[in-house]
């Protein structure tokens, strides 16, 4: 009688809850390594501990003395200067696919060029950058010497380093952005863009009033990858100046491994505290992404 009862309980449920137990696994996974490790970083921003021996509870002590650490500030600084200037991969990615979506001599192998920058590690780019602005060697340093006559070692220059290192970042971002505007624009209806051609629409007023509001879900979701990739920079820094020189191109990232996982860093619960902030951060911007998309799916 339970059997049968049973059975029937998976028949009459079956279509609901057959996506769960698929989902199943995913969701266990994420929870272990994503939701756990989030709360275990919370509780040891309160605790000073050296990752070995016995924790300390200290409070909110943590988080005071990130207010009163210039280092900080400076690799929060930093984190916004990365996500201001990352966001151009945006508009030089869809640049880039509306000039890759043409029919024209060639395309394939333009296309191949343009997507080779995502597909190699980031530390490779990294190395290919630092060897651009390598004073002996470098093509930039040359290239400023011609003009201005004052050779300049970019990412020895406490000025320029952080920008050195975030075109580094760009050149592939550009490239991800791209694929997704690529895909984008292969779903744009056609019916749409006759129906412009028909009113004389063209250039500019094509591209503003046609083309870039049917790449909202594309632009969506380029802004929500730009950013977090913005905000979690960390490989580049570690290849081309290791947070230097003196500490001008650490971001939050960075700065945490350096108090808490590099060779001289023991200070745990000091590295989870910046690590807290920075979710914050990031949790404040998803957040407002999420709240971005909901109102849009409700008003389609």
């Amino acid at each position: 009688m339970q059997k049968s009862t049973q059975a029937g309980f998976w028949k009459k449920n079956q279509r609901a809850l057959a996506p769960w137990f698929f989902m199943a696994p995913g969701i266990i996974m994420f929870l272990v390594y994503v939701i756990y490790p989030i709360f275990q970083s919370i509780g040891i921003s309160f605790y000073e501990w050296d990752g070995l021996g016995p924790k300390t509870y200290v409070g909110l002590q943590n988080y005071r003395d990130l207010l009163d650490d210039d280092s900080f500030y400076t690799s929060l600084k930093n984190n916004v200067i990365w996500l201001v200037l990352y966001l151009l991969a945006i508009p030089a990615g869809l640049a880039v696919a509306l000039f890759l979506n043409q029919t024209v001599a060639g395309i394939r192998l333009y296309k191949s060029l343009f997507f080779f920058p995502f597909v190699i590690s980031q530390v490779v780019v990294g190395l290919i950058f630092t060897w651009f602005y390598a004073p002996g060697f470098g093509i930039l340093p040359h290239v400023i010497n011609f003009f201005t006559g004052t050779p300049t070692a970019i990412l020895a220059d406490d000025k320029y380093a952080t920008y050195g290192v975030i075109a580094a970042g760009l050149w592939p971002q550009t490239a991800y952005c791209m694929i997704l505007y690529l895909t984008g624009l292969n779903n744009i209806s056609p019916d749409q863009v006759e129906a412009a051609r028909m009113d004389n629409a063209k250039g500019w007023s094509m591209l503003w009033h046609i083309i870039i509001p049917q790449l909202r879900p594309a632009t969506f979701i380029a802004l929500v990858v730009t950013v977090i990739g913005a905000l979690r920079s960390f490989d580049l820094i570690s290849v081309m100046t290791v947070g230097g020189p003196f500490g001008s191109t650490r971001v939050l990232s960075y700065f945490m491994y350096e108090q808490s996982l590099s060779e001289y860093g023991t200070a745990m619960g000091y590295g989870a505290a910046i690590a807290v902030v920075l979710f914050a951060i990031m949790l404040v911007f998803i957040s407002l992404f999420i709240v971005r998309m909901l109102s849009q799916e409700r008003n389609a």
